[in-house]
């Protein structure tokens, strides 16, 4: 098996080149900071997309939401909405929405740790981030189990491992740890065996409190500097249809007050939590979002901000969420399309609805990848790993989105076409008849010309065969054991890691903190 230190960051080593020829490049040093160089898909007219963004404003104005936080409705309430306590429904102007639209930053840069992992959404930027919150993992060993703490660190150490995976993430939910403790243990892992941004559950101020101070410490920043630039990520999710509950509200919040990067997402699955229709799905997702993004800048005008799409449908004979599919592709465009409209950054999501790591698994992941990047997504949450609809992450399934991802950063690599590039000098020199294997043109790039997969195998079938019929989801299994295996932390200085310690240790025993639901 190929070293998994040379598979996921840079191309396995070729033989030696002709002498004269320039060393290969880090492959994945491209990987780092992708930009997305295609126009996006339109699935609906300029005029249909005005009309879902005028109808989402009506129902923010007639209907508004449910907000159970007392918090939230304070603060929504100083901020001019119209709070009916009786009810806890607020409703909101549109001229309220658009003026808070009008702060949103256009595009955010996402500070880590170490500077190389720094990482910038909206534009033309692309983030992709690991699967997040599933309570189970897999793998071909163990089948399905529950996730734990030593798995949770096994999944940062993958999230670290490959440089497409931009930042680090809640990848599974480790159920052997005291609920007012996990995300002292979540937490310190992400930042002593990671150095990209990391990712925290909003579950109330004082598990914020708690991990803010930790980021501050890795970080070495007091809380000014902490304040002045987006540091972590969050997703709050509204409670579709048109109600956001106590922690998600009091997340905004704070992730806004500390001006960190907060994604509200509303989750709709068409035909069930919003209108069976594609575009009623996304006019009400449309209005939900609105109202998130509206709270985040009441609280903190110009606080970083996403615009979370998470639309599909259900599989009418079962109930069950559908992922992957054509309307989910179609959902995605759509949402794209919305996010520009109001100007800002957008967030979507690599998901399949298969509970193995199967060829469907793999086309319905690349089915969600094809309508969020064709559409212009700036963050791809559950990029890699995602299985059974969320309710599991897959170590194998991790590492054949990797590929896919990988397959995808090449994809965005600009082509030239200059006379050299065209290679008319090789044209002549091979002539009628020959072959290019030996040419100067070829002998010159054949080291870095093309994409040399982790996954795939493209030998012949008896070759292999002899070699064992592995099957791709095995050579995956082989490569994530070896990538940990191999595996070394990033540098952490000695006193960083004794405050962060420390840190974890007294506030454990003062009883962490307790999540409020």
């Amino acid at each position: 098996m190929t070293n998994p230190e040379t598979t996921s960051r840079t191309r396995p080593r070729r033989r030696e080149a002709t002498r004269g020829t320039a060393p290969a490049a880090e492959r994945s040093a491209r990987y780092r900071n992708l930009v997305n160089p295609f126009a996006p898909v339109r699935i609906f007219s300029d005029d249909q997309v005005e009309n879902m963004h005028l109808a989402a404003l009506g129902i923010l104005e007639r209907q508004g939401m449910r907000v159970l936080s007392p918090r939230g409705r304070a603060a929504l309430a100083a901020g001019g909405a119209q709070v009916d306590e009786a009810t806890h429904v607020v409703r909101m102007d549109r001229g309220l929405v658009t003026q808070a639209l009008g702060t949103v930053p256009a595009e955010a840069a996402l500070v880590a740790r170490n500077p190389q992992r720094s990482c910038r959404v909206g534009g033309k930027h692309v983030v992709f981030a690991p699967v997040a919150g599933p309570p189970s993992v897999s793998d071909q060993e163990l089948g399905k189990h529950a996730g734990t703490l030593a798995v949770y660190r096994d999944w940062v150490k993958l999230s670290q491992s490959f440089d497409v995976i931009h930042v680090l993430g809640q990848m599974v939910e480790p159920q052997d740890t005291h609920i007012a403790e996990r995300h002292l243990d979540t937490t310190f892992a992400q930042l002593t065996l990671g150095d990209k941004v990391p990712y925290f559950y909003c579950r109330g101020d004082g598990q914020l409190a708690d991990n803010f101070a930790m980021l501050r410490l890795a970080c070495g920043i007091d809380e000014a500097t902490f304040r002045s630039a987006p540091r972590c990520y969050t997703i709050c999710n509204t409670n579709s249809p048109l109600q956001l509950d106590l922690p998600m509200t009091d997340g905004i919040i704070e992730f806004a007050r500390n001006g960190q990067l907060v994604i509200v997402t509303p989750f709709t699955l068409a035909g069930a939590m919003a209108p069976v229709t594609i575009s009623g799905a996304l006019t009400l997702a449309h209005a939900e979002a609105l109202f998130g993004i509206t709270l985040a800048q009441m609280i903190r005008p110009g606080a970083p901000v996403m615009y979370g799409s998470f639309t599909s449908n259900v599989d009418m004979k079962s109930g069950s969420p559908a992922f992957g599919t054509p309307e989910y592709a179609k959902a995605a465009f759509g949402a794209g399309q919305l996010a520009r409209r109001i100007g800002v950054p957008w967030r979507c999501s690599s998901a399949t609805a298969s509970n193995a790591p199967d060829a469907q698994a793999a086309y319905e992941s690349q089915m969600s990848l094809w309508g969020a990047l064709l559409g212009g997504c700036h963050f791809i949450l559950h990029a890699a790993g995602w299985l059974e609809g969320g309710l599991t992450a897959s170590t194998e399934k991790f590492i054949l989105d990797v590929e896919m991802l990988q397959m995808f950063a090449e994809l965005f690599q600009p082509v030239a076409a200059t006379d050299e590039e065209i290679g008319l000098d090789a044209i002549a020199e091979v002539g009628p008849g020959g072959h290019f294997f030996a040419a100067a043109h070829t002998m010159a790039r054949y080291r870095d010309a093309f994409y040399t997969p982790m996954v795939s195998d493209w030998r012949n079938y008896g070759a292999w065969v002899d070699a064992g019929a592995r099957t791709a989801t095995q050579r995956a299994n082989t490569l994530w054991r070896d990538t940990l295996a191999a595996y070394q932390p990033p540098p952490l200085d000695a006193a960083v890691l004794d405050s962060l310690t420390e840190f974890v240790a007294r506030r454990r025993g003062e009883g962490g903190a307790p999540p409020v639901s």
